[in-house]
């Protein structure tokens, strides 16, 4: 398995990218806190299927450039395809949704609901998992989509707690959305895109070593 310091390193060199994405959280919570539930839907769903396909390409490709090596060496496809699937869905669920919806429960928002992507568009969301694994596997690569996926994520959270508001925000809700928008970013996207599928590398593996 890739040692502590190893993971360590990644989640520093990342750092910069969550810290990024989560102030451009809150910029953006005061730019569009007045659409319709409507529209903040619709934009959830552009950017919750994103957020997926980014994740798994980034999840995935972490998986093989370590399990594998970026150019020699053969991965398992069910290995990489388990690594990529439950890497983005679930931790694509539970930033984009689950954590928001925590949220909007914790401050009563009166149209709170879970959307769950994977289930309510299970037509669009599957496969672009799929793709993003796809494209890991012929393509890896880590920098951008790492970088794309903490800002997808950031707004996708976003605008599902939008879709929840009502008529509208005090302004003491503020700090406590920061809260939930920087945890939303922070732990799941880089758990699932760095620790995830590190631990699944050991130091025998062609991009294992330190």
């Amino acid at each position: 398995m890739v040692t502590a310091g190893r993971i360590t390193k990644e989640l520093k060199n990342h750092a910069p990218f969550t810290v990024a994405g989560a102030v451009s959280g809150i910029a953006l919570m005061f730019i569009f806190q007045n659409i319709p539930e409507k529209t903040a839907y619709n934009i959830f769903y552009i950017l919750h299927p994103a957020h997926v396909i980014l994740s798994a390409l980034v999840t995935a490709s972490m998986y093989k450039i370590y399990k594998c090596g970026k150019i020699k060496g053969k991965c398992s496809l069910l290995g990489l395809f388990a690594i990529g699937y439950i890497g983005s869905i679930g931790i694509a669920t539970l930033s984009d949704s689950i954590i928001p919806y925590f949220a909007e429960w914790i401050l009563k928002m009166p149209d709170r609901h879970t959307h769950i992507g994977f289930i309510e568009k299970w037509w669009l969301i599957n496969p672009l998992a799929i793709a993003g694994i796809a494209i890991a596997y012929f393509y890896p690569g880590t920098k951008f989509p790492h970088s794309g996926h903490v800002f997808v994520s950031t707004w996708a959270s976003l605008f599902h707690i939008i879709m929840a508001k009502g008529a509208g925000y005090q302004w003491y809700l503020y700090p406590v959305i920061f809260i939930f928008l920087f945890a939303a970013v922070w732990l799941p996207c880089c758990i699932s895109d760095i620790v995830f599928p590190l631990l699944f590398v050991d130091e025998k593996s062609p991009g294992g070593h330190d």
